[in-house]
């Protein structure tokens, strides 16, 4: 039964996703979150601990919540050329800031950055990965 599940979450050896990529990729976007406080003075984190649950919270609503705000937003993202995709990216950091006790954001130029330097870490995690 335990290989029947570790089966089911591993693609295996084609497959892009794997448990193990997941949490590397997780400690590597929550050190980032983690460090991030050193480079944006409005980005208050706790502990290394809050900085992985802020990662994966992030995932969580990245992959659920924003696809969902970004189809209600389409009309007013056409008609500002795409600029209001970026107060969607803001919301998101937003609502992950709500939810996880012991981080916190201030501004609309500040949690901006913070989510494409967390992007940017992801994107250069899983280009090491493949």
């Amino acid at each position: 039964m335990l290989v029947l599940t570790l089966n089911l979450i591993s693609f295996g050896e084609g497959g892009s996703f794997t448990m193990l990529s997941y949490i590397i990729r997780l400690i590597c976007c929550g050190a980032a979150v983690y460090f991030m406080p050193a480079i944006l003075s409005k980005i208050h984190v706790d502990t290394f601990t809050t900085a992985v649950i802020v990662a994966f919270v992030m995932s969580i609503l990245n992959t659920f919540v924003k696809p969902i705000l970004q189809l209600l937003s389409l009309p007013i993202t056409i008609l500002t050329l795409g600029f209001f995709y970026l107060v969607v990216n803001v919301f998101v950091v937003y609502v992950c800031a709500y939810l996880v006790p012991g981080f916190g954001v201030d501004g609309f130029l500040q949690p901006l950055i913070f989510g494409f330097i967390l992007s940017i870490v992801n994107g250069i995690v899983s280009g090491f990965q493949d």
